[in-house]
């Protein structure tokens, strides 16, 4: 394939990981999410929370209605116009993707799974939650895991993520977690630091010499013996091991049972068919491949204490030639808009757009917090009036329209409490609105039990 051509795109990933121990979400993520920073604006959130409220009254409701987690960060992050692109929950694992509206007609193949472990892979409390999409024409992949917990189940821990390692999404051509161009891992991942004795191990910390402890870190160890881990980069451990504090506060364990910390929750990536040889800091040379990865830091966050775990960052610059430069559909808006009269859109779609009796177009507000968040939509082919080679042209009502729909589906659609709609545009600017076509996606949104 020739690329010297294809100009280069830098997107700003932050990836979180989080145990949150059943807590509920804090009053505040600013330093979190840093919505302060000074710097770049970011792309792309990747949010994988561990052990969410999962007793069954809340799950159920969470089956029905998105969890409190979900919410929450939609709140935080839809007016700064990103847009909750997939989730998947599996139990007490959840993992969230926002993007910037930007970026959304770049996106294609978005697909969840999630791993079972606990149990012999009967019960869902351990395992790992994955979301994988093509951005920009390159294959993405983010594994949210919580693998087995004490000092003595290291080979466990290994062996449940060869298992997740190992699964497959549903849909042809679709690779595997390996396969991907750049595979993210994190989680609670609950690696132990080993031999050393819990005083040592707290003088060191104190002292802030975390370096003695590396080589006894057993991630670390099981990256030189194992031959799966061995193309997995992480940040050098510069922060205080994140596990485990006393709530509310930044003292380690005081029960009975004091122990010993660890660097439980981490960031890994892998960059597909690099070398072994590469620069400092997750760097990687941009000519083996049309992506690289560089790591702007990684850090824990010592201010949340709403859990035994403190939350660890990683910031990442995705450097990329573009595959896919234009979008499958263009929409255009007809004429003015009004309250009082419906509104036409003309759009196109690229030959190779492959149409569906799914496709639809919805009208949404600029903060809108994700793909069911519609004010009204019309199908497609219900409403087409006229075509051409080139494009199409709809007339969507102010008012929802019906179609049968399996019993699932409706569900998912139904919007019982839109206000009316001469109400609502009157309510808002029409300018404040955007229209998007797409088709319905169960991969936006999975919650298993």
């Amino acid at each position: 394939m020739e690329t010297a051509g294809l100009p280069t795109k830098d997107l700003r990933l932050h990836l979180v990981t989080w145990n949150v121990g059943t807590a509920s979400p804090p009053p505040d993520v600013t330093s979190l999410l840093q919505l302060n920073s000074l710097g770049p604006t970011t792309d792309m959130y990747i949010i994988g929370l561990q052990e969410v409220n999962s007793r069954i009254p809340n799950f159920l409701s969470d089956l029905a209605f998105d969890d409190p987690w979900s919410i929450f960060f939609m709140t935080v992050l839809s007016p700064l116009g990103y847009i909750k692109l997939s989730s998947v929950r599996m139990q007490g694992l959840l993992l969230l993707i926002f993007v910037k509206h930007v970026h959304l007609p770049f996106i294609r193949d978005i697909h969840t799974h999630y791993t079972r472990t606990g149990l012999y892979g009967y019960w869902g409390n351990k395992g790992g939650v994955s979301v994988r999409m093509s951005l920009f024409g390159h294959t993405l992949c983010f594994m949210n895991c919580h693998l087995p917990a004490h000092m003595e189940n290291t080979e466990q821990r290994l062996d449940d993520f060869e298992k997740i390692l190992e699964m497959q999404f549903e849909g042809e051509d679709i690779p595997s977690p390996l396969d991907h161009e750049v595979l993210f891992w994190f989680g609670d991942l609950n690696f132990r630091i080993a031999d050393y004795g819990i005083h040592f191990v707290r003088e060191s910390i104190n002292n802030k010499r975390f370096n003695l402890l590396w080589e006894k870190d057993q991630l670390n160890m099981a990256k030189k013996k194992e031959a799966f881990l061995k193309e997995f980069k992480e940040g050098p451990l510069q922060f205080k091991p994140t596990y485990k504090f006393d709530l509310y506060s930044e003292v380690y364990d005081t029960s009975e049972k004091k122990r010993k910390p660890a660097w439980t929750d981490r960031i890994l990536w892998k960059v597909k068919n690099l070398s072994e040889v590469a620069s400092k800091e997750g760097e990687f040379p941009e000519e083996e491949n049309l992506i690289s990865v560089t790591l702007i830091n990684y850090v824990s966050h010592m201010s949340y204490g709403i859990s035994d775990h403190k939350p660890v960052t990683g910031t990442f610059k995705l450097e990329m030639k573009p595959l896919v430069s234009d979008p499958l559909v263009v929409l255009n808006p007809e004429g003015e808009w009004s309250a009082e009269h419906d509104v036409l859109i003309r759009y196109s779609a690229v030959p190779e757009f492959p149409s569906s009796a799914w496709d639809w177009i919805g009208l949404f507000q600029v903060t809108f917090r994700h793909v069911k968040d519609y004010v009204t939509y019309a199908w497609v082919e219900d409403d087409e009036i006229s075509s051409n080679r080139d494009s199409k042209q709809i007339q969507p009502s102010q008012e929802p329209i019906e179609k049968d729909l399996p019993e699932e589906e409706s569900s998912w659609l139904h919007k019982p409490d839109n206000p009316e709609p001469g109400q609502w545009f009157r309510l808002f600017n029409v300018q404040n609105f955007l229209w998007i076509l797409t088709r319905l996606p169960r991969v936006f949104h999975t919650c298993v039990g």
